[in-house]
């Protein structure tokens, strides 16, 4: 098939606008020859159990499945019961971004709690852990976290530490969405193990997609205790793959080396190489008028920028409003963006800033 895109056309919109990986692709290939067992009952997601118990400990268990929002879905709903709640942020993915999915697919209950960082702690999630046994409300009975965040931002390990105690001592669960969990260890500098398993969280939705796999999500239990029905859910819910080898050989392939570390750690990068071209034009004067909103802490660079720059900027580079009330914008940086890409856009800025 002839390509139908440019791809010297880039674009700083969201990591999903980069390609797969081409060791991804590989993967997908060598596990394509012959035929395997469907349903998972294959070598490959047996042998995905064994990668992720490397990263995350023993006895760990992992449910792959086609996307992030299924991840969320299914993990949550394997942790509730129908009269269950869920206390995140107000900004989170399962709030905002996924359609209504937890609620309409799902059955759960998101009690949101706003705050300007996209971050919890026990006194935001305590607004609304509250009214145990009490009937007419829907019971608090899980906390979900992002990491790193829909705002770029991260929870260090003794922050999780904290909230996973809190969470706990009040008798409720803790899930993570993990969609950019590998920006995130890269970012901290510490393995996936050291905050998530090590420090309580009892389910994560693990992502791929956003690191250079085509269709690749996962459901990791690492409490088995705080879950149960996953098999059935992840059926119910539409999320499990006949030839699910070709999901697993993904991840393998991400997780079983360093791929998915190299990755997350060169999309940050060229996060912070954005961020600090910016920072330098500002300084000497060729950018104007941008400022930044948020820490750039991952692969994100969240900023505002005057009047109509982002309309003339959007006619090269593809990027969304974040708050477009607020002329906020919001530039993601990909396992694929290069040095380049980052050079060529922040001269764009300047130009634009500049205009008269």
């Amino acid at each position: 098939m002839t390509s139908l895109h440019d791809p010297a056309v880039r674009g700083f919109a969201s990591d999903n606008y980069s390609g797969v990986h081409p060791d991804v692709l590989a993967a997908i290939a060598a596990a394509n020859d012959g035929h395997q067992t469907s349903y998972g009952e294959d070598v490959y997601t047996e042998r995905l159990q064994e990668v992720f118990a490397g990263h995350l400990g023993e006895g760990v268990e992992a449910y792959p499945v086609f996307n992030g929002t299924g991840a969320n879905v299914v993990g949550l709903q394997s942790m509730l019961p129908r009269w269950g709640a869920v206390i995140a942020a107000a900004s989170a993915h399962i709030n905002v971004d996924e359609g209504g999915a937890p609620e309409r697919v799902g059955g759960i209950k998101i009690l949101n709690v706003p705050t300007g960082d996209g971050k919890l702690t026990p006194e935001l999630i305590d607004r609304e852990a509250w009214g145990w046994g009490d009937e007419h409300r829907a019971q608090p009975l899980v906390v979900s976290l992002t990491q790193s965040t829909e705002l770029g931002t991260l929870y260090s390990v003794e922050e999780l530490r904290t909230i996973s105690a809190h969470v706990h001592d009040r008798g409720m669960r803790l899930h993570v969405d993990g969609a950019r969990i590998s920006n995130a260890a890269a970012s901290l500098g510490v393995p996936l193990r050291a905050f998530t398993r090590d420090v309580g969280v009892d389910v994560l939705s693990f992502g791929g997609t956003k690191n250079g796999a085509m269709i690749g999500e996962a459901v990791v239990v690492l409490n088995p205790g705080a879950s149960e029905g996953l098999t059935y859910l992840r059926k119910l819910d539409m999320q499990l793959s006949s030839k699910m080898r070709f999901v697993s050989a993904q991840l393998i392939a991400l997780l079983e080396g360093d791929l998915w570390l190299r990755n997350a750690s060169h999309a940050n990068a060229m996060a912070q190489r954005l961020r600090s071209g910016i920072e330098a034009g500002l300084a000497d004067g060729s950018i104007r008028g941008v400022g930044f909103t948020q820490p750039t802490q991952a692969n994100g660079v969240f900023a505002t920028v005057p009047d109509g720059v982002a309309d003339r900027l959007r006619e090269s580079f593809r990027f969304y409003d974040w708050d477009a009330a607020k002329n906020e914008v919001r530039w993601m940086c990909s396992f694929d963006t290069t040095e380049d890409d980052i050079d060529a856009f922040v001269a764009a800025i300047a130009r634009e800033t500049s205009r008269g």
